[in-house]
């Protein structure tokens, strides 16, 4: 069955914990749907591990859509939720359901997520209004990592976590169906998983929270630039894939590859005639 907003809040209220994992193109959506994955989100993440950018910030309205709707056209039972970029929503309420709409009309989305905590409600409280449903994110939001002055862990101090606190209400009174929160204490995650209705999806948040998701690339130890503290391998793919590659270069080179098996025959009659 379809992974559905009524799905999440069913988990939630059964204490079934939801998975999540970020994906980029069909043929690894298709893999991660069939391992009976709950959602699948299509993060700017992909500016780093697919792009090469050492950042979030110049991923694009384009980009989501391309991406995303390679990932959707894989998707029959899982929810595709697809981020909105840096700058997408936050000009105005418009500019934001209009770009939302975008990802749910041409990225063909299941839901978006944004970044942020009260200041974007006014816009979650729009987009669930027009139809579209809205994951949130707090925490460590890479898309204000020049205002958060790095890749810092959030909500150690009372005043940080307080405020945590009070986005994360505000986030589900706007209407919000998730939070995704990042690379915060596991106890302060615990709270707010415990005070929402809405289910939490914790990365580098502790086990308390709803569901948990990662970016395939690090769990699969495909990504090298480097390894965030809460990233667990679950598979040396990368090691596997080098070498796999490695063999490829010394057959071609060796002329052993391609092999008989591997070529196709011609009538030798209509061979001989080209001669």
């Amino acid at each position: 069955m379809k992974n559905t907003v009524a799905t999440f809040a069913k988990m939630k209220a059964n204490g079934e914990k939801i998975s999540m994992l970020t994906c980029y193109d069909y043929s690894t959506a298709k893999l991660e749907e069939a391992a009976g994955i709950n959602a699948i989100l299509v993060g700017d993440s992909l500016g780093n591990v697919m792009l090469g950018l050492p950042d979030t910030l110049s991923v694009t309205m384009e980009d989501m859509i391309t991406y995303g709707r390679s990932v959707a056209r894989a998707c029959h039972d899982t929810m595709v939720v697809i981020d909105m970029p840096f700058m997408s929503y936050q000009v105005s309420v418009e500019q934001a359901v209009m770009n939302a709409g975008r990802l749910m009309k041409e990225g063909r989305a299941n839901a978006v997520k944004l970044e942020g905590g009260a200041a974007v409600c006014p816009q979650i409280k729009a987009i669930t209004e027009a139809g579209i449903p809205v994951v949130a994110h707090l925490g460590l939001t890479p898309q204000s990592v020049n205002a958060l002055g790095g890749n810092r862990i959030q909500g150690k101090s009372e005043e940080a976590a307080k405020k945590l606190i009070e986005d994360a209400l505000a986030i589900e009174k706007a209407g919000a169906f998730a939070l995704t929160l990042e690379c915060i204490p596991a106890p302060l995650a615990q709270l707010i998983t415990d005070k929402l209705s809405i289910p939490t999806i914790g990365i580098g948040a502790g086990a308390g929270c709803d569901g948990q998701i990662l970016v395939y690339q690090d769990m699969l130890g495909l990504f090298s630039d480097y390894t965030p503290k809460f990233a667990k391998h679950f598979a040396a793919l990368g090691k596997q894939m080098k070498e796999a590659f490695a063999a490829y270069v010394k057959e071609v080179q060796a002329g052993t590859f391609p092999a008989e098996e591997h070529t196709f025959k011609m009538d030798e009659d209509v061979l001989n005639k080209l001669y």
